[in-house]
């Protein structure tokens, strides 16, 4: 089944349980080189009078080298029989296996942005802007908890991109 871009004013999914709950793969790079991995934490909205959608990696992360250098990211969103797939890209790193071959997964290309054929849904977004969290910014200290142990110092970068467009299966 082909994806079919959709008009963003039809877009309705519930985004706390597709992103913190669902989860999703985060892509950057090229459609020959580029990295994915599993995501629960990004938003979407509207800033600067674009509709646009926020990610957040890990300098540690290998995905972080590709969203650096690139362009464009996607938000590929599975169904449930893809939880396996979701599950190994969130805990191998791209520097030691190749997930997507390792997966089955099957690259695409659209607007500019690598995604996945067994998607139903996908975000397509150019990078607008990106900035490294900074704990003394944390007005909330219980967030730190996230950055405690193997992960001390280890801050998010956030990426907000434009969309660019979503399609739908």
């Amino acid at each position: 089944m082909a994806f079919t871009k959709m008009d963003i004013k039809d877009f309705h999914e519930n985004v706390f349980t597709r992103m913190g709950s669902e989860w999703f793969l985060l892509t950057a790079g090229e459609l020959e080189h580029c990295n994915t991995m599993t995501a629960a934490w990004g938003g979407v909205g509207v800033l600067w009078g674009k509709n646009v959608a926020t990610a957040y990696v890990r300098k540690s992360r290998y995905t972080y080298d590709f969203m650096e250098q690139g362009d464009y990211f996607t938000m590929s969103f599975f169904g449930s029989s893809h939880r396996d797939a979701l599950s190994f890209c969130g805990s191998k790193s791209g520097r030691d296996v190749d997930k997507i071959r390792e997966t089955g997964l099957t690259k695409t290309l659209l607007d500019g942005g690598v995604a996945f054929e067994e998607a139903e849904l996908v975000i397509v977004c150019k990078k607008l802007f990106h900035e490294e969290l900074s704990p003394e910014n944390f007005l909330d200290s219980s967030i730190d908890k996230n950055y405690a142990g193997k992960d001390a110092g280890d801050y998010h970068t956030m990426y907000i991109g434009e969309i660019l467009g979503i399609y739908k299966k």
